[in-house]
């Protein structure tokens, strides 16, 4: 038996809403140098339910398919599915995921499922587990990690920039679920690459209490690491090829998504004809020039909401 954790993110990229990191963690059987091959016949059983976030979800044609594919994968991990904000933030371990965020008290109000599922998510995980089973493989747990604004600022004041953020986030999630690991079980870590960064082994060193941190292969599209214990971490261009790595992202974008829905109810419940954003930088200039005087009255600080990136 191997362990597979694999790790995606979302919100790299914009000014406002938070950074959100992604994690799956994956019971294979089967050796560490045969995973792959035995992941890549379960996701092409499994799709359209599992797939490239960026093919399962596009802006402007709705969430209901990555709601559901994320859904099931926690149905499947902790046979239960959410039923509002503050249940999904406990199943996925994602501490005060919205804090001292303006939009805190819009998501509590938040139920789930926003979409109407046919068959419900957790009678889809009910037959889909008896497919894992077939493919010897079990979806361990679910979890991610959510940096707000201030937080990210906060790290930003501290030296880091956003390309050190995103590894030091996602790090630091790995070496959280990697103790999931039965004794003398291997452990293979797939993390989608970090902008251009090619090399980890510092990072990788310091979050998993490395001493010697191997690397094996610092290429272009790959670069991967042996840590010790039978654990390896491999960072790759296009990881969401990967099951592991493509539900982290589902998830990853699905947690993000809420908290924009809570971001834009928020401002929208003080300025009306506010127009909703995604956050992204060109869009994200545009809503701070409409809102500033709304944000100005509302007595929340600039550093709260837009993160300088």
């Amino acid at each position: 038996m191997t362990l597979v954790i694999g790790t995606d993110e979302a919100g790299y990229g914009p000014n406002l809403g938070p950074l959100v990191i992604g994690g799956t963690v994956w019971r294979v059987a089967a050796e560490p140098g045969e995973v792959e091959s035995a992941l890549e016949r379960l996701m092409a059983a499994a799709r359209p339910l599992w797939g490239d976030s960026k093919t399962i979800y596009k802006a402007g044609a709705g969430s209901d398919a990555l709601e559901r594919g994320v859904l099931v994968a926690l149905a499947l991990a902790c046979r239960g599915e959410p039923a509002g904000w503050a249940e999904l933030v406990e199943t996925l371990a994602a501490g005060p995921a919205a804090g001292d965020a303006p939009e805190a008290a819009a998501l509590a109000a938040v139920g789930l499922p926003r979409a109407r599922h046919e068959p419900a998510c957790v009678e889809q995980a009910t037959t889909l587990r008896q497919m894992l089973v077939t493919h010897g493989v079990g979806l361990v747990a679910v979890r991610c990690r959510v940096v707000q604004p201030g937080e990210f600022n906060a790290l930003l004041d501290r030296g880091l920039n956003k390309s050190d953020i995103l590894t030091q986030q996602t790090l630091d999630l790995a070496a959280e679920l990697a103790p999931l690991a039965l004794d003398g079980e291997p452990v293979v870590i797939w993390c989608d690459r970090h902008g251009g960064r090619r090399r980890y082994a510092p990072q990788v060193s310091r979050a998993f209490h490395a001493t010697l941190v191997q690397p094996l292969e610092e290429q272009a599209q790959t670069s991967r690491y042996a840590i010790g214990g039978g654990r390896t971490i491999e960072f790759s261009v296009g990881g969401e090829r990967r099951l592991p790595v493509a539900v982290a992202s589902m998830t990853a974008k699905y947690v993000r998504e809420l908290v924009m829905l809570g971001f834009n109810d928020f401002w929208r419940q003080r300025q009306p004809e506010l127009a909703v954003t995604a956050g992204y930088p060109v869009d994200a200039g545009r809503w701070r020039q409409e809102a500033a005087a709304t944000v100005a009255a509302a007595g929340v600080p600039w550093d709260a909401i837009w993160r300088r990136v």
